[in-house]
């Protein structure tokens, strides 16, 4: 069974398929026991924008939950998210930036990453992302829409997100689906945690100005 969707999402959504982003690059490389990874940390203050050409996406499943940090006076915040684990996933032509605004002397500072570009592309396993805002073309293959968070993708390898969190209702909405592929992708996103995280042709850089990923078609 295929679906195919084009468009924006939001919380109330839960038609897409959301992309993988480095939220740290301290989680590349790092393997976890189980491939179960607990989404305990606070975000930060800020969002990050991910722009990618195509991704391929193994044994999906999605489900909502809530994102909860501070905000960058310290004020308590939380934001819902749709969360999105793969046992695997690959992105071609990746662009991941984050705006920091008001920094003093400077103003507006942007981290920009780009990776896998020229044919090699971004590789992560047991990756799980926290998405607010999707637009891409999406392609399903075998999906379930309507399961049970916690039943977990068809063939057990990608499970809830820290099965324990209350953050996160077991018995509430989900979708899965055995493969996903996703071009022309746009998303902004709170967080991302993988197992592992290849990262192909890694740059690196810091501009003055707001000056975010964009696609190039």
């Amino acid at each position: 069974m295929e679906s195919q969707v084009r468009g924006g999402t939001r919380w109330k959504r839960f038609a897409l398929v959301m992309v993988p982003s480095v939220a740290a690059t301290a989680a590349i490389g790092i393997g976890l026991a189980q491939g179960a990874l607990a989404a305990s940390f606070s975000v930060s203050g800020v969002d990050f924008k991910v722009t990618a050409d195509r991704l391929e996406g193994d044994d999906l499943l999605q489900y909502g939950s809530i994102a909860t940090g501070t905000d960058l006076e310290g004020n308590k915040a939380a934001h819902p998210v749709v969360v999105s684990g793969f046992s695997h996933a690959e992105i071609y032509n990746m662009c991941q930036s984050v705006v920091t605004p008001k920094v003093p002397f400077f103003g507006n500072i942007t981290m920009t990453l780009n990776a896998g570009g020229g044919g090699d592309p971004v590789k992560a396993d047991n990756i799980y992302l926290d998405v607010s805002q999707l637009d891409t073309d999406a392609e399903f293959k075998n999906i379930d829409i309507g399961v049970a968070a916690g039943e977990g993708s068809a063939n057990g390898k990608t499970k809830m997100q820290g099965n324990a969190t209350p953050k996160s209702n077991p018995y509430g909405f989900a979708q899965r689906a055995e493969h996903a592929t996703l071009k022309n992708v746009e998303q902004r996103a709170w967080a991302t945690t993988a197992g592992s995280f290849k990262l192909s042709g890694l740059k690196l850089r810091l501009s003055t100005g707001a000056n975010e990923c964009q696609l190039k078609h």
